[in-house]
């Protein structure tokens, strides 16, 4: 609370200079001004923590410089002061923004506690703000890595429709981050400082999971001892992620249709209607279309929830962000453990390349993990992979083995890669080179030493 920064506004010289004397002996740092315009001249060149004006002044009063405040400065903390103090003045501070009114002759405790209180109020929302800010790179589109051409098509869909109401189904592979995608949309939304809510709808039996999204009263089922608030209702203003809904049973999704439609519900063993303002993102790891043909999922709701497909793509088709992602959570892993594990041989980054990855970015930020904790160099390199990297049908073993040479064995899955990623950019090297996170000249070289350049030649 010391050295806060601090306008003192008074019309009468003798009390502007006594208080401004006070208020820099208890180390804050003041300015003063006698009249309302000299106060916001100075206001609009320098930024203050606080404001302290008295109400009564020159050519205006301290209600000007509080709504001044409000507008231009709104993280400016304003006190008012005055020598005539009735509830309906401290009810009109209070309604126009004021943080406190105190009533002159002012006691230094008085004063002191007010100024405490006012720097106490900012820290915590500085605090909120830090909060937000770290939520955003955590869980916002800034937190999702990639450039492959696939990921730069999601992030557009997603900022074309993050800020509207439109239900959206999440579809992929599991490991493939569709939590991250959700918590993503929501912080990309105006309703971010609402509540995300998510819920794995594989994890609970049918009658726990109804309670669970809709609430239920007292007496609903045996174990039902209060009245319980589900997750439509927790989520209202904000956001509901329904993760693995191709397990919901037939009678769920029966509901679900209802909710979605007309987002109203009732609670288990509940005739009270209650209505919410909740949007929905699903997930599923399932092809739903697929469950319709079969029936295990109603045509009716798939159409419902399938207004805005985001397709998150496997990361075997995404093989050029898997540096990118691996130094990602390299850096994770170094701030969490205290480690100082610069990066990764050309080695391990082709056998990363080269494997199918079932378990998806998941899989690899495990991966990740276990070679920065395990290793013992700077460097994460090849043999600090796990052996299922290095299995046979993911790196040529049997080329190793033959040549007794790395680089020689590593070449055909590294060939495989630079190869797909030209054919992905329609052979132009520099989207190539700048895809695999390479200068040209250097993919020059590789596709020289590939046997590469004379099919570059027919494109």
């Amino acid at each position: 609370m010391k050295r806060a920064s601090l306008l003192l506004v008074d019309d009468d010289k003798h009390i502007l200079e006594s208080m401004a004397g006070w208020l820099r002996e208890q180390e804050y740092v003041v300015d003063t001004a006698a009249s309302v315009p000299t106060a916001l001249s100075i206001l609009e060149k320098k930024r203050y923590e606080i404001v302290l004006t008295d109400i009564r002044l020159e050519e205006g009063d301290g209600f000007d410089i509080l709504t001044w405040c409000r507008k231009n400065r709104p993280d400016t903390t304003v006190i008012l002061l005055t020598g005539y103090g009735s509830v309906e003045t401290a009810v009109e501070a209070i309604r126009a923004g004021a943080f406190d009114l105190l009533t002159k002759p002012l006691i230094d405790e008085e004063l002191t506690l007010s100024l405490e209180r006012a720097l106490n109020q900012r820290h915590v929302l500085e605090e909120n703000q830090q909060l937000k800010q770290q939520l955003d790179l955590r869980f916002g589109l800034e937190s999702i890595v990639g450039r492959d051409p696939q990921m730069r098509k999601m992030y557009d869909i997603i900022d074309s429709v993050a800020d509207t109401r439109a239900t959206i189904l999440v579809t992929g592979e599991s490991g493939t981050g569709k939590s991250l995608l959700a918590r993503a949309i929501h912080r990309r939304s105006s309703r971010r400082d609402k509540p995300f809510v998510e819920v794995a709808c594989g994890a609970l039996p049918e009658n726990l999971l109804e309670s669970e999204l809709f609430g239920h009263v007292a007496g609903a089922f045996t174990g039902a001892t209060v009245d319980k608030i589900g997750k439509f209702k927790q989520a209202d203003g904000g956001t509901l992620f329904l993760d693995e809904i191709g397990t919901a049973t037939p009678g769920l999704q029966v509901k679900l249709l209802r909710v979605l439609q007309e987002l109203e519900f009732e609670q288990v063993g509940g005739s009270k209607t209650f209505k919410v303002d909740t949007r929905v993102v699903l997930a599923t790891n399932e092809r739903l279309e697929e469950a319709v043909a079969a029936g295990r999922f109603r045509q009716d709701l798939y159409y419902r929830i399938n207004v805005i497909n985001i397709e998150s793509p496997p990361l075997r088709e995404r093989i050029t962000d898997i540096p990118m992602l691996a130094q990602h959570f390299l850096k994770r892993v170094n701030e969490d453990s205290g480690k100082k594990v610069q990066g990764f041989s050309d080695e391990a980054i082709t056998a990363l390349q080269s494997y199918r990855w079932p378990g998806n970015v998941r899989e690899l930020q495990n991966v990740v993990e276990r070679a920065v904790l395990l290793g013992k160099s700077d460097m994460v390199r090849i043999e600090d992979l796990p052996p299922a990297i290095l299995a046979p049908g993911h790196v040529d073993l049997d080329g190793l083995s033959q040549h007794h040479n790395l680089k020689e064995a590593m070449s055909s899955p590294e060939r495989q890669i630079i190869l797909k990623v030209l054919e992905d950019n329609h052979w132009n090297r520099n989207a190539s080179a700048a895809a695999l996170g390479i200068n040209r000249t250097t993919l020059y070289k590789k596709m020289k030493k590939l046997g590469l350049e004379e099919m570059a030649g027919r494109h």
